[in-house]
């Protein structure tokens, strides 16, 4: 049996997430797992047609395939998301893919890697492929004997479903996409009243929905807001992950490219943002994965905090639940504030005119008040996956964010609210005894709204 490991890792053979697989080489040896790096050799895939047609032809030949990679925000890596579009625009490439059975593979620290999972399944569906499975280990997983046995286990069930051929279900249903030919109207002018405004957009010459939105959301501003293509920007790769940012936020492309000091000059520099993108496949377009993965030169920090965030969407936005979600999840965990979406996704001319109009009234009156909105668990968890990384396993290499977390307070572990562990010391023990149990839960309800009613007479 042979199984097509397409590796997503920028780091090629250097990956962490391969050393699983290679695990997976030694407990199966009757098996041949033949690893490709489909993101490390991403330019040599799209530049030379024949290394492309080898790597589709090994996959054609394959009993089954696994898609294997590091989490990069949220998602795969640009430069496997790259790949990922050279497979759904190539006819040939799109048949070897059908019917294979499927898994998905990906080391993180468990940051929305489930996003990134229903992505790949999604992906899988769009290609006709039978998924099967996904597994997410944690970075050190393969430390532990523990982690080891449930790789074993993960990898007997993928095998056994190739062999049986299990059935797969379908979880995602076929992409609309919008027929809809935007022809806007003029918007009600919107004073930015010295706010900054930035629209960052995907290449406007590629789809004419896009470039109209974009274009009527800039002139609503008071002054016109600044639009920038990233095609502008000079972006010459995608993050590479060799964490040489952790130490002091610098990073191995710095003035190489024209990123770093976009970001600084105008991303950081705007109160307004709206992103404004096509989708490709299920996502995005690669090169605003490489915007969102090179912005990790300034590691976990919040660097957006305070900012209006709106996305304005070309293709089936209302369609994939997964993409607004991670979306979502950027904004809360940048603490910036989302504005809104508006997509031409079934909907007529006149209601991205009310989407658009709302946006920008939304947007610039946030950002005159200084308003966030209250945190979901979006942010809330995520944040606290982080804090408690960086406080231990990942601090010795991102030593710039544990500076910066310890200088603003964000190690706030419940074990240092002393007030807190010192009552709970007291009344816990207390409740033991049954006639002050009785009277605890008589009295818990009134007793919990005390503080509220005490801040409502700090209103009144």
């Amino acid at each position: 049996m042979k199984i097509a490991v397409l590796n997503g890792s920028p780091k090629g053979e250097l990956s962490v997430t391969m050393q699983y697989v290679k695990c997976l080489q030694v407990m199966f040896k009757d098996v041949e797992f033949r690893i490709m790096d489909a993101a490390a050799k991403i330019n040599k895939l799209e530049q030379d047609e024949k290394y492309f047609s080898a790597l589709i032809e090994e996959i054609a030949s394959s009993d089954g395939v696994i898609w294997g990679f590091p989490l990069y925000y949220l998602l795969v890596p640009s430069q496997y998301k790259r790949f990922i579009e050279l497979v759904y625009i190539n006819n040939s490439a799109r048949a070897a893919f059908q019917g294979k059975p499927a898994a998905v593979f990906t080391t993180s620290i468990n940051f929305y890697d489930h996003t990134a999972h229903n992505y790949l399944n999604a992906v899988c569906d769009d290609l006709g492929m039978r998924y099967i499975a996904s597994y997410s280990a944690r970075m050190h997983d393969l430390l532990r004997s523990k982690e080891r046995k449930r790789l074993k286990k993960f990898g007997e069930i993928f095998l056994q479903a190739i062999r049986e051929k299990w059935p797969a279900l379908i979880n995602n249903q076929p992409l609309v996409m919008p027929e809809i030919i935007y022809s806007p109207a003029s918007l009600n002018r919107v004073a930015t009243l010295g706010k900054k405004v930035l629209i960052i957009a995907d290449d406007l010459s590629v789809n004419g929905n896009l470039r109209a939105m974009a274009e009527t959301l800039q002139k609503t501003f008071t002054p016109p807001a600044e639009v920038v293509q990233l095609r502008d920007i000079g972006i010459k790769g995608g993050c590479l992950g060799c964490l040489q940012c952790g130490m002091d936020n610098n990073c191995v492309y710095e003035g190489k490219d024209g990123f770093i000091d976009f970001f600084r000059q105008k991303v950081l520099g705007a109160d307004i943002l709206f992103f404004a993108g096509t989708i490709y496949d299920r996502y995005l377009s690669s090169l605003w994965k490489a915007f969102f993965d090179r912005s990790f030169f300034l590691g976990h920090i919040p660097v957006l905090q305070g900012k209006q965030i709106g996305f304005v969407i070309a293709g089936p936005l209302k369609q994939i639940a997964n993409l607004r979600q991670i979306m979502e999840a950027y904004t809360e965990s940048q603490r910036a504030n989302l504005v809104g979406f508006v997509s031409d996704d079934g909907g007529s001319s006149a209601e991205i005119d009310a989407g658009l109009q709302h946006l920008a009234l939304f947007a610039a009156d946030f950002a005159l008040q200084d308003y966030i909105k209250p945190p979901t668990f979006l942010r809330m968890g995520g944040f606290k996956i982080f804090r408690d990384e960086i406080w231990s396993g990942l601090r010795m290499v991102f030593q710039a964010d544990h500076r910066y977390y310890k200088k603003h307070g964000f190690y706030d572990f419940p074990q240092n609210q002393y007030k807190l562990q010192l009552v709970n010391m007291i009344v816990t023990p207390l409740t033991k005894i049954p006639f002050l149990r009785r009277e605890f839960v008589k009295r818990i309800k009134k007793e919990m709204l005390k503080p509220f009613k005490s801040a409502l007479e700090k209103v009144k």
